[in-house]
């Protein structure tokens, strides 16, 4: 088996193929960051010989073009972490950074860590349009957060009594803004009355975007895995980032791989007689955060959560290390839910904790 490493950029991509069984370096390559380019490399790699892995880089906005070609052709490809990169590349022989050196230390990260441990790419158009969206949805909440703060400073300025009356993380709600939007227009028209009138105006537009973006993705989702609505804690938006970030829970391999990826995976940190595990700091954030929000909400409202928290924190745990553990079964349900969406029983949808 031959493993190619990809470093992949805007315009051009590195190649290295390394034999699986020896880890020596066969060939290099560079070609463009276009279709006859993705064509060469095929062809070339065939060429090696017929058992081929690819080895990419997550970075998906310089990489998916290349990753969709290579599963389009029918090719095995594996998604290498950044950090494992760099960790093979600071253990070769040769010193220093370059493109090539980064393909070979991607590929060499996969042979050192075992193939079976790498998510394998999967292409989940669905789940790439709910990605897109979410990641829109979540650029129109802060602009609308920026502007809210700024209309609340230009507030103290030009008419702090009113400022004072408007709640904290309410100023953007709909009677607020046109309670300001009336004051702002019986004040002199200068140009910071303007400016506030103008921020109150795309506050009000943001905040329609954003809700009517909601809408859309809770329709894309009772499409796309409807059970996901059903789960306690799991609204649109979080089952969305579910979807979304996971781009296809088929390419994991076991619930294991999941956690890992979404950063609820212990990491131990034991030494000599004492076994210690420590929070994984790493990991996708935005998956962490939709399985934060899920363990929050379930330790308030569902009470076999409940249970299992206050069971935790009995045995010495705190809150955040009990909602950690909550967290990682939490990763296996979701896991599940995500990989068999449509065959799962009714009653098998309760997150089994014991």
């Amino acid at each position: 088996m031959i493993v190619i490493g990809a470093d992949t950029h805007k315009s051009t991509h590195a190649l290295a193929a390394v034999d699986a069984a020896t880890g020596q370096l066969l060939t290099e390559k560079e070609i463009p960051a276009k279709e006859n380019g993705h064509i060469d490399a095929l062809r070339w790699a065939h060429e090696l010989g017929p058992e081929i892995v690819w080895a990419i880089e997550d970075c998906r906005h310089v990489s998916q073009h290349l990753e969709h070609a290579l599963i389009a052709a029918g090719e095995r490809v594996v998604r290498v972490a950044p950090k494992l990169m760099g960790a093979s590349r600071r253990g070769e022989r040769e010193p220093g950074k370059s493109d090539q050196i980064d393909a070979r230390a991607i590929a060499r990260a996969v042979l050192r860590e075992g193939l079976e441990r790498f998510p394998t790419a999967y292409l989940d158009e669905s789940a790439m349009e709910i990605r897109l969206l979410c990641d829109h949805h979540d650029a129109l909440v802060n602009e609308r957060i920026r502007l809210t703060n700024r209309l609340r400073w230009n507030l103290v300025i030009l008419d702090p009594e009113l400022e004072a009356t408007v709640p904290t993380r309410k100023l953007d709600y709909p009677g607020q803004l046109e309670r300001i939007t009336r004051r702002l227009r019986a004040l002199p028209q200068t140009a910071r009355v303007r400016i506030a009138k103008e921020q109150a105006k795309r506050i009000r537009l943001l905040a329609r975007e954003a809700e009517a973006l909601k809408r859309e993705l809770r329709d894309l989702v009772k499409t796309h895995n409807p059970r996901l609505l059903a789960e306690t804690g799991c609204g649109p938006l979080t089952a969305a980032i579910l979807i979304g970030q996971t781009a296809g829970a088929q390419r994991f391999a076991t619930d294991a791989q999941f956690a890992r990826m979404a950063g609820v995976a212990p990491i131990p940190v034991s030494s000599g007689r004492k076994d210690r595990y420590r929070l994984d700091r790493g990991g996708n954030r935005q998956l962490n955060r939709a399985l934060h929000i899920i363990a929050i909400t379930r330790g308030r409202r569902d009470p076999q959560s409940r249970a299992y928290l206050e069971r935790k924190e009995a045995e010495g745990k705190s809150r955040m290390e009990a909602l950690r553990c909550l967290k990682r079964l939490l990763a296996r349900h979701f896991h599940q839910l995500l990989t068999t969406p449509s065959r799962l029983p009714a009653d098998e949808t309760a997150v089994q904790i014991s």
